[in-house]
């Protein structure tokens, strides 16, 4: 991993991390839009979400990269799941996308979980790949979805 990495825990929504979200989010997606001011503040303060920035050196310190751990209470115990991690394409395959995945995997080990999921879309080659490497395996259930119209 790249040691000049730096990470920080989003806990407002600035102008820098909106501005941010608005140019890394369509690279994650085109089916849904960066949250706006009230949805980022919600999903900061919401006690069950951390979202990890990433800033790369030769980025002049701007914000390069994201991810999101959410942890929750079943009646089966504590669950993880990390979503939304995109790096911006101008600084990919520098490490970034897997510092942060290890940054979330310890936050989620300290608070106590017996593992962490997570999904991809199967048209992300790299990532899929990168998670692999990690150590994620393909899991042993059926995904399923129900869209509201």
């Amino acid at each position: 991993m790249n040691a000049d990495i730096h990470f920080e825990e989003a806990t407002s929504a600035t102008d820098e991390l909106i501005a941010a979200l608005a140019r890394l989010v369509p690279q994650l997606t085109s089916k849904s839009r960066p949250p706006d001011r009230d949805q980022l503040e919600s999903l900061l303060h919401s006690g069950s979400s951390t979202l990890l920035m990433a800033r790369f050196p030769d980025s002049k310190g701007q914000i390069v990269g994201v991810a999101c751990l959410g942890v929750y209470r079943v009646l089966t115990g504590l669950r993880a799941v990390i979503e939304d991690v995109v790096v911006d394409e101008s600084v990919r395959g520098k490490g970034i996308g897997e510092a942060l995945v290890h940054r979330l995997l310890d936050l989620a080990r300290s608070k106590g979980v017996r593992g962490v999921s997570l999904t991809s879309n199967t048209n992300r080659r790299a990532a899929n790949r990168l998670y692999v490497r990690i150590g994620f395996m393909p899991g042993a259930t059926n995904l399923y979805y129900y869209k509201f119209d």
